[in-house]
Protein backbone atom coordinates (compact mmCIF):
# COMPACT_ATOMS: atom_id res chain seq x y z
CA UNK A 1 0.00 0.00 0.00
CA UNK A 2 1.24 3.38 -1.73
CA UNK A 3 0.98 5.89 1.40
CA UNK A 4 1.09 9.78 0.23
CA UNK A 5 1.67 12.83 2.21
CA UNK A 6 1.19 16.73 1.07
CA UNK A 7 3.31 19.47 2.60
CA UNK A 8 3.81 23.33 1.81
CA UNK A 9 0.05 24.22 0.89
CA UNK A 10 -0.82 27.61 2.60
CA UNK A 11 -1.97 31.24 2.25
CA UNK A 12 0.13 33.38 -0.93
CA UNK A 13 -0.73 36.73 -2.11
CA UNK A 14 -1.69 36.80 -5.84
CA UNK A 15 1.43 36.62 -8.09
CA UNK A 16 2.98 35.11 -5.51
CA UNK A 17 4.80 31.22 -5.37
CA UNK A 18 3.91 28.33 -3.26
CA UNK A 19 6.11 25.14 -3.41
CA UNK A 20 4.35 21.38 -2.75
CA UNK A 21 5.53 18.63 -1.82
CA UNK A 22 4.40 14.97 -1.41
CA UNK A 23 6.35 12.30 0.67
CA UNK A 24 5.91 8.52 -0.57
CA UNK A 25 6.42 5.04 1.15
CA UNK A 26 5.44 2.06 1.37
CA UNK A 27 5.41 -0.84 -1.19
CA UNK A 28 4.88 -0.63 -5.09
CA UNK A 29 5.98 2.96 -5.28
CA UNK A 30 8.59 2.13 -7.79
CA UNK A 31 7.85 2.42 -11.24
CA UNK A 32 5.19 4.49 -10.51
CA UNK A 33 4.00 7.92 -12.15
CA UNK A 34 3.14 10.71 -9.84
CA UNK A 35 0.81 13.28 -10.38
CA UNK A 36 -1.03 16.15 -8.94
CA UNK A 37 -4.88 17.35 -8.74
CA UNK A 38 -6.41 20.06 -8.08
CA UNK A 39 -9.83 20.51 -6.60
CA UNK A 40 -11.75 23.96 -5.42
CA UNK A 41 -14.83 24.51 -3.42
CA UNK A 42 -17.91 23.83 -5.41
CA UNK A 43 -16.06 21.97 -8.64
CA UNK A 44 -14.93 19.02 -9.55
CA UNK A 45 -11.54 17.65 -9.14
CA UNK A 46 -8.65 18.64 -12.17
CA UNK A 47 -5.50 17.30 -13.08
CA UNK A 48 -2.56 20.01 -12.63
CA UNK A 49 0.40 17.96 -13.67
CA UNK A 50 1.82 14.44 -14.19
CA UNK A 51 5.61 13.34 -14.22
CA UNK A 52 6.77 9.52 -15.60
CA UNK A 53 8.83 7.82 -13.06
CA UNK A 54 12.07 8.50 -14.77
CA UNK A 55 10.83 12.36 -14.89
CA UNK A 56 11.77 11.71 -18.33
CA UNK A 57 8.16 12.89 -19.35
CA UNK A 58 6.00 15.46 -17.78
CA UNK A 59 2.09 16.53 -18.50
CA UNK A 60 0.82 20.09 -17.82
CA UNK A 61 -2.92 20.85 -17.44
CA UNK A 62 -3.29 23.82 -19.99
CA UNK A 63 -3.85 26.89 -17.95
CA UNK A 64 -0.70 25.58 -15.69
CA UNK A 65 1.45 25.53 -18.43
CA UNK A 66 4.45 27.93 -17.87
CA UNK A 67 3.38 28.62 -14.23
CA UNK A 68 3.48 25.23 -12.69
CA UNK A 69 6.57 23.14 -12.74
CA UNK A 70 6.70 19.12 -11.26
CA UNK A 71 9.39 17.38 -10.30
CA UNK A 72 10.75 14.07 -8.35
CA UNK A 73 13.46 12.83 -6.80
CA UNK A 74 13.04 9.13 -6.67
CA UNK A 75 15.94 8.85 -4.43
CA UNK A 76 14.24 10.63 -1.68
CA UNK A 77 11.14 9.31 -2.59
CA UNK A 78 9.55 13.07 -3.31
CA UNK A 79 7.60 14.96 -5.65
CA UNK A 80 7.38 18.39 -6.21
CA UNK A 81 5.18 20.84 -7.18
CA UNK A 82 6.75 24.44 -8.21
CA UNK A 83 3.70 26.69 -8.61
CA UNK A 84 4.29 30.52 -9.53
CA UNK A 85 2.57 33.74 -10.63
CA UNK A 86 -0.40 32.29 -8.71
CA UNK A 87 -4.31 33.76 -8.86
CA UNK A 88 -7.09 33.39 -6.82
CA UNK A 89 -8.64 30.95 -9.24
CA UNK A 90 -5.28 28.58 -8.17
CA UNK A 91 -7.04 28.51 -4.63
CA UNK A 92 -8.02 24.72 -3.90
CA UNK A 93 -6.84 21.21 -2.24
CA UNK A 94 -4.29 20.14 -4.17
CA UNK A 95 -3.49 16.22 -3.97
CA UNK A 96 -0.79 14.23 -4.50
CA UNK A 97 -1.29 11.09 -6.73
CA UNK A 98 0.39 7.91 -7.66
CA UNK A 99 -0.08 5.03 -10.27
CA UNK A 100 1.19 2.76 -12.84
CA UNK A 101 0.98 5.16 -15.68
CA UNK A 102 -0.14 8.92 -16.23
CA UNK A 103 -3.43 7.69 -16.99
CA UNK A 104 -4.16 5.90 -14.26
CA UNK A 105 -3.67 7.12 -10.28
CA UNK A 106 -4.24 4.11 -7.83
CA UNK A 107 -2.85 5.98 -4.54
CA UNK A 108 -4.04 9.23 -3.69
CA UNK A 109 -2.84 11.72 -0.83
CA UNK A 110 -5.24 14.16 1.64
CA UNK A 111 -4.36 16.82 0.27
CA UNK A 112 -2.74 20.13 1.35
CA UNK A 113 -5.25 23.55 0.90
CA UNK A 114 -3.74 26.22 -0.93
CA UNK A 115 -5.87 29.23 -0.66
CA UNK A 116 -4.61 32.86 -3.36
CA UNK A 117 -5.53 36.05 -1.93
CA UNK A 118 -6.14 38.35 -4.20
Amino acid sequence: QVQLVESGGGLVQAGGSLRLSCAASGGSYSGYAMGWFRQAPGKEREFVAGISWSGGHTYYATSMKGRFTISRDNAKNTVCLQMNSLNPEDTAVYYCAAGPNLSTYAYWGQGTQVTVSS
